[in-house]
């Protein structure tokens, strides 16, 4: 009975420690998982808020370069107008009005905010806004900067707060030169409201410092004229007797950089009175400038509810393996135990010889019941694996069929028309026919296995190199292949094909893959009407080329039309949603972009590509 006794009080110490020790071990990796749940969460949640704010920086900035470009083009086109340089050459009062009223007129289509002549001392002697009461005609604005470097170098930008308006905005010149050399600088000052509540719709923070890292345009009014790090008092003081920024005190932002990971955070207050919140902040150059564009878009809520979602997932994984390893060693100790149950069993059948006899064979028949529930498991759980292994191919395989069925469909269908082509030139016995019609079946059936190339391409983001391709055979070749699966609706068609020296960048297999997906869109677009038509023409530029297809079908869905380039988005019955996804990604590896207008009257896709040398 004593040797009895003390195997079970070992054995209870024992179980015991181990037990702790797995209370110990649970805790600790509990703690260290979620520590990394949540790391894995935050940085996964800004590297989303990233990839979000790199693209709408970059359309915000666009939008700011292309308002630029279209003001800078005004004093350009003005600097050479025949009635303003011979209103500086005569200064006469009626040439001086009919400047004043050319000006008012041209303010209301170019959206500027005001509109300038000066003469060559920079008093102004002609304006848009010469009927109001502060007009600019009369006013001396030889200080100003954009006046002297205008004067001096033929043209000049310059941002600050107005004379006598005392808005900001940026002031373009341009001199004005005579026979004699220069008469005058005529001014075009830019405003920027417009885009700063486009700017405050979007949902961040923006704004755009320049060189000195002054706060020029913002969504935040007062921010402007502040500075994102504090200015040297010296140079603070000259900034001030410019002018420029009028009085403004020039303050530093009310923003604090705040170290989390390898993203810039920082954290904003919008107001004295309200707190300051976190914001991953998004840099972008403003093309044409030398300034910034900076997108601050709100990061706590998003990040916390990342590491939340992470931490669950996380805890709940943890729960499903620690209580695995709990079953497990309770079952070990109980093991334990009935070990010592048969030890005691085998000092208690010393004097009962049947009983320890039967007590063994129960004990191996319920050891081996055990076993086998265990091998049962073991192999259910590897079979269960299996399947979701195969599923997650499968569902691979799909994408990928669907992707390759939608983009050779096309080829198939010429070969399928080729084929019974061949068999009619054979019956009437014309081997040169038959033989034209196999080389272009071979023909369509290497485009295929080159399409097929091109999707694997498209699946893992590569880029195919571009080279100069001529434009007018690509849309012979879409025509082609579309001619035998609508060679009813092919009248439908209207074509202008460009001058045959014209050559874009591309390759010809796949602008023809985009072209064929637009021209189809726009044929199912007309198919139930009787006057439908789908037009292709083509526009070039200096450096750029546009391929445009129209119809005069009834428009996109605007539901549709919120996710048109968003794979399998579409309103087809049989159709994949993939042909204006993949060629989006075409146009993209040429470096070019597609643009869309739709509405009742039609549907119009511009394709922009680069003009080849």
């Amino acid at each position: 009975m004593s040797e009895a006794t003390l195997s079970k009080a070992v054995l209870r110490r024992r179980q015991r420690r181990e037990a702790g020790l797995f209370a110990l071990l649970a805790a600790l990796l509990v703690g260290v998982a979620l520590w990394l749940a949540g790391t894995h969460g935050r940085d996964e949640a800004y590297a989303a808020l990233n990839e979000r704010g790199q693209h709408d920086a970059a359309l915000q900035s666009a939008l700011l370069s292309t308002v630029l470009e279209k003001q800078r083009s005004l004093p350009f086109v003005l600097a050479d107008d025949r009635d303003i340089r011979d209103g500086l050459l005569t200064r006469d009062d009626q040439a001086l009005r009919r400047i004043d009223r050319k000006l008012e007129a041209l303010l209301a289509g170019t959206q500027a905010s005001v509109i300038y002549l000066l003469d060559v001392d920079g008093v102004g002697v002609a304006a848009s806004n010469w009927r109001e009461p502060a007009s600019f005609v009369g006013s001396r604005y030889d200080f100003r900067a954009y006046f002297r470097d205008a004067l001096r170098d033929g043209h000049a930008e310059h941002y600050g707060l107005g004379n006598v308006s005392k808005r900001p905005g940026l002031y373009i010149s341009r001199r004005v030169d005579g026979p004699a050399g220069a008469l005058g600088v005529i001014v075009v000052k830019v405003e920027f409201d417009t885009v700063e509540q486009d700017w405050r719709r979007s949902g961040g923070l923006t704004y755009v410092v320049d060189e000195r890292s002054i706060v020029l345009a913002t969504s935040v009014p007062h921010w402007r004229f502040m500075a994102v790090a504090p200015i040297e008092p010296q140079r603070k003081t000259a900034i001030r007797e410019s002018l420029q920024f009028g009085d403004a005190p020039l303050a530093p932002l009310p923003l604090e950089a705040r170290a989390d990971g390898t993203a810039d955070v920082v954290r904003a207050q919008l107001a004295p009175d309200r707190p300051a919140h976190g914001y991953l902040r998004v840099a972008t150059a403003v093309a044409g400038t030398g300034w910034q564009l900076n997108l601050l878009l709100p990061s706590e809520a998003v990040v916390a509810r990342a590491v939340r979602q992470s931490r669950t997932a996380t805890l709940f994984v943890l729960v499903l393996l620690l209580g695995s390893g709990g079953l497990f060693l309770y079952r070990r100790q109980k093991s334990d135990e009935r070990t010592v149950d048969h030890h005691n069993a085998r000092i208690e059948l010393e004097r009962r010889v049947a009983e320890r006899t039967r007590a063994l064979s129960e004990a191996h028949d319920q050891l081996k019941m055990q076993i086998d529930e265990r091998l049962k498991a073991q192999t259910s759980l590897q079979t269960v694996q299996q399947e979701l292994v195969q599923a997650n191919r499968l569902a691979i395989l799909g994408q990928v069929a669907a992707g390759v069925a939608h983009e050779i469909n096309q080829p198939v269908a010429a070969i399928r028309t080729y084929a019974d082509n061949a068999r009619t030139y054979l019956k009437r016995g014309d081997p040169q026919g038959t033989e034209r019609k196999l080389e272009q079946i071979a023909g369509l059936t290497e485009r295929i296995g080159t399409i097929t190339d091109e999707l694997r391409t498209f699946s893992r983001k590569g880029r195919a190199k571009a080279e100069p391709t001529r434009l007018d055979e690509v849309i012979e070749g879409a025509l082609l292949l579309l001619g035998s699966r609508f060679r009813q609706r092919y009248g439908a068609i209207d074509a202008q094909l460009p001058a045959p020296g014209l050559r874009v960048m591309g390759t010809r297999i796949r602008l023809e893959q985009v072209l064929i997906n637009l021209l189809q869109n726009g044929l199912e677009a007309v198919e139930s009407r009787p006057d439908g038509r789908v037009e292709i023409s083509v526009v070039e530029g200096a450096s750029g080329v546009e391929l445009i297809v129209s119809d005069n079908g009834g428009g996109i869905a605007p539901e549709i039309m919120q996710a048109l380039f968003t794979p399998f988005n579409t309103s087809k019955a049989a159709g994949l949603g993939l042909g204006l996804v993949i060629s989006k990604d075409i146009v993209s590896d040429f470096g070019g972009r597609i643009e869309v207008v739709s509405g009742p009257q039609g549907t119009r896709f511009t394709v922009h590509l680069q003009k080849a040398a």
